[in-house]
């Protein structure tokens, strides 16, 4: 089996174009097979040096190595061009100088239901000859038979008058080059894959498999794009997912697994994954789901890896105590800072927080009792903490929070925070004291 991922380098890596890679990744990982990355650059302007390394960066991330390339298309122009010689000489293509009225008019004289056929010219556009009867049978892994009755398909332009090739005439000579087995990409191109049957056939070489994924929609119907929230590998990973979950999440849509199969490394899905499994619906990217299955794996790390992704992705050192307590409470790496940055850049200024938990209901006294309780805490360890505070508790004869709370938002400015005992263990007791202190010369003026 030889497989290709070949996206074209006009932007970022659309988690769509992420799944193609990973189906095509799974199914050379798992049966044994070649992925070939080829890069399809010919269209110029938009074609960048940079769009380039964002595909590659992304695939990088994702742990989605492959086998040969990348291949860039642009490189290959020289190829195309015989391919190209080799069909106007065999008669199976022909120059055409026909413009878009031309065709208009043809198909008025015909029927609109007929194809456009050209006359040979000695100049113009090159337009690959489709045979009058019979029909173009697409024979798609997933969808199954599609047939597309040769006499309504055009004679399609397959280059330019400068001799420049289009789309489909390139991307059948490159499968063909690479012998290429599957070709594994999204339904959307569909409609390219019998001009691409066409080309093969002209070639006299046999064409490869198809399987055409349905594309992925969010959770309102739509076609997945940025209102739906992240729309790229990168913004994935700025929103501090990891690359695993990413892997995981996507792997499962559409993907035909029981509803009780979830949670898989990228070796398990390779062992497990089957082509014709594959659904022929829209699948539905659910960022609450990729959330849950992100936390599930944020907890399989070790410590010692999540501090060390937590500081690559905070720019921050000395993360480990704080990742301790914070690590249950995160389902991504950026939940992270504003659970915890408090910690090392003191107490946020949230003046509601503060107004609710300490300058009314008590919340003045309840800081102050603490505070005493606290100082006396010996030694100051997460159990002497909690024993002191809930010794508070007991004796003002409330609830827990009436006391906590205040403590919190002390601390942490805010009322969210990891675990309050943790939390007063890892300051210290100097930090903490000093931070309560702050907050009851600030509660004078409540």
């Amino acid at each position: 089996m030889r497989v290709r991922f070949a996206p074209s380098p006009t932007g970022a890596l659309h988690i769509g174009g992420a799944r193609t890679a990973l189906y095509n990744w799974l199914l050379a990982r798992g049966q044994g097979g070649v992925l070939v990355l080829r890069i399809e650059d010919t269209d110029r302007a938009r074609s960048t040096e940079e769009n380039v390394e964002q595909i590659l960066d992304a695939l990088r991330w994702l742990k989605l190595d492959w086998d040969e390339g990348p291949i860039f298309q642009s490189q290959r122009a020289a190829r195309h061009a015989e391919a190209l010689e080799r069909l106007l000489a065999d008669g199976r293509a022909y120059r055409s100088s026909a413009t878009a009225d031309d065709v208009r008019s043809y198909k008025e004289r015909h029927g609109h239901d007929r194809g456009f056929r050209g006359q040979p010219e000695a100049a113009g556009a090159v337009r690959l000859r489709v045979p009058d009867h019979g029909e173009t049978v697409v024979d798609d892994v997933i969808r199954g038979e599609t047939r597309f009755p040769n006499a309504s398909m055009d004679d399609p332009v397959i280059a330019r008058a400068d001799g420049s090739v289009l789309y489909n005439f390139a991307v059948a000579v490159d499968d063909l080059d690479a012998a290429i087995t599957h070709v594994v990409r999204g339904d959307d191109h569909l409609s390219n894959t019998p001009k691409q049957l066409l080309v093969f056939e002209a070639l006299g070489a046999g064409a490869p498999r198809y399987a055409h994924l349905p594309l992925l929609h969010g959770p309102d119907g739509r076609k997945l794009s940025k209102r739906h929230g992240a729309s790229s590998v990168q913004e994935l990973r700025a929103a501090g997912y990891l690359p695993e979950a990413v892997d995981n999440y996507i792997a499962l849509l559409g993907a035909g697994f029981a509803a009780d199969e979830e949670l898989f490394s990228l070796s398990e899905l390779a062992e497990r994954f089957r082509l014709e499994r594959v659904s022929r619906n829209p699948a539905v990217f659910d960022e609450r789901k990729l959330r849950h299955v992100n936390g599930w794996w944020l907890r399989r790390l070790s410590l010692d890896d999540l501090v060390a992704r937590l500081e690559q992705f905070t720019g921050r050192g000395g993360l480990q105590g704080a990742v301790e307590i914070s690590a249950e409470k995160i389902q991504t790496l950026a939940e992270f800072w504003p659970l915890a940055g408090f910690v090392f850049d003191g107490p946020a200024e949230d003046r509601s927080a503060f107004e609710r938990a300490i300058c009314a209901d008590g919340g003045v006294q309840a800081l102050r009792d603490a505070r005493d309780s606290l100082a006396r805490a010996e030694p100051f360890t997460e159990r002497m903490v909690e024993q002191a505070l809930r010794g508070v508790v007991e004796r003002r004869g409330g609830k827990p929070g009436a006391v906590f709370q205040p403590v919190r938002v002390a601390l942490a400015g805010t009322t969210v925070s990891p675990g309050i005992f943790e939390t007063v263990a890892l300051l210290g007791r100097e930090e903490t004291l000093g931070r309560i202190d702050r907050a009851l010369e600030r509660a004078e003026g409540c």
